[in-house]
């Protein structure tokens, strides 16, 4: 029974800004995407929330175990809500004939979405132009995955998470490379062995190419959606959080999800922007209107200062300036007709890391 007054929309977007308590380490720790976290299932929706940064020790919620999985969200005394969390992943107890651990290879992100990072390494990891909210490398140095996953292994995880844990699409990221040609073919070569396997939705994430045919080679090996993330409208925020992204130039991204739209489709192409990095709303806005326009999902996020990056001293965005951002931008998602629901695969399919889908209701 809810007693505290507030939309599940709402709920969600002040979750993700000002984290959850939990007694015990929650969550990954490394990872390209949003981590030091964990999932909670909010009645129909789920949210990925973080538990681990500095911030999270003065969140008015906190959440206590009830049973097994089961557990009461409490907002400072006051009970909110009753959540559950996914239980742990049937598949990860298996290994293949190497012996490496399934987890190693693929994780479950959300309730029903397998996500894995095909090559844990970027070129940029370590240098100047790295992304200051990335942590790529650090679930590698801490010896949670492995550098490589091949194409046969991620088959075998794929094949036996639906079997087992009912999975249901697939998100596969990678670190920046030298040559994008080389880029296209790691993920084509992972999507294609999958789709074999499991004829699951596949997402894939990557830089916007600058041979655009390239978009074409994915679709072929059975990519069904992409994610091209410029992360900042703002072009001297991106400088100093992204250089490797800012000097690749704002056209170059349009291009690109030009391009892919006409490849994938409408709503089948995303983009992240990340808020809280120092950008002024009206960057958010108007740059989601212009990714709306050409067919672009915007995938807002509110800044997860990771531990061990170097933002993970940083405070995520006010709630309230979260639900302000969401609203409009949902007005202009209804505007081109535009809706998560159009995207086959991937992290805007899955919106465990976004409150932007509640706010299109």
């Amino acid at each position: 029974m809810q007693l505290r007054r507030v939309s599940i929309p709402e709920l969600k977007a002040e979750l993700q800004s000002l984290g959850v308590r939990i007694s015990g380490e929650k969550g990954r720790k490394g990872g390209a995407g949003p981590a030091a976290g964990m999932v909670i299932l909010l009645g129909d929706t789920q949210a990925n929330v973080p538990t681990m940064g500095w911030f999270v020790k003065d969140s008015p919620y906190s959440l206590d175990e009830i049973r097994k999985g089961e557990f009461i969200l409490r907002y400072k005394d006051e009970e909110v809500i009753t959540v559950r969390v996914p239980p742990t992943p049937r598949f990860y107890r298996f290994k293949t004939g190497s012996g490496i651990p399934y987890w190693k290879i693929a994780l479950l992100h959300g309730r029903d979405c397998l996500s894995t990072t095909v090559l844990q390494y970027c070129i940029h990891w370590g240098t100047r132009d790295v992304c200051k909210f990335c942590a790529i490398g650090l679930s590698l140095a801490g010896g949670t995955t492995i550098a490589r996953k091949r194409p046969e292994e991620l088959a075998e995880v794929a094949k036996k998470a639906v079997e087992l844990d009912n999975v249901r699409h697939v998100t596969l990221t990678t670190g920046s490379t030298r040559k994008e040609e080389r880029c296209v073919k790691i993920l084509a070569d992972a999507a294609s062995a999958i789709k074999d396997a499991t004829d699951l939705p596949i997402h894939v994430q990557l830089e916007p190419l600058e041979n655009t045919d390239l978009f074409q080679v994915l679709k072929s090996a059975g990519v069904d959606t992409v994610g091209i993330h410029v992360e900042s409208f703002d072009p001297d925020v991106l400088m100093v959080m992204a250089p490797c992204k800012a000097k690749l130039g704002f056209e170059r991204y349009r291009r690109a999800w030009e391009r892919a739209v006409e490849v994938f489709g409408r709503g089948e192409v995303s983009s992240f922007i990340i808020a809280g990095l120092g950008e002024s709303d009206r960057s958010i806005i108007e740059g989601s209107e212009e990714l709306a326009s050409i067919g672009v999902y915007p995938f807002i996020v509110p800044l997860r200062p990771i531990p061990g990056t170097p933002l993970e001293r940083f405070t995520p965005p006010d709630p309230e300036r979260m639900i302000k951002i969401y609203r409009r931008v949902a007005e202009s998602l209804k505007a081109h007709n535009l809706s998560w629901r159009m995207s086959h695969a991937g992290c805007v399919r899955c919106m465990a890391c976004s409150a932007m889908g509640e706010f299109e209701l």
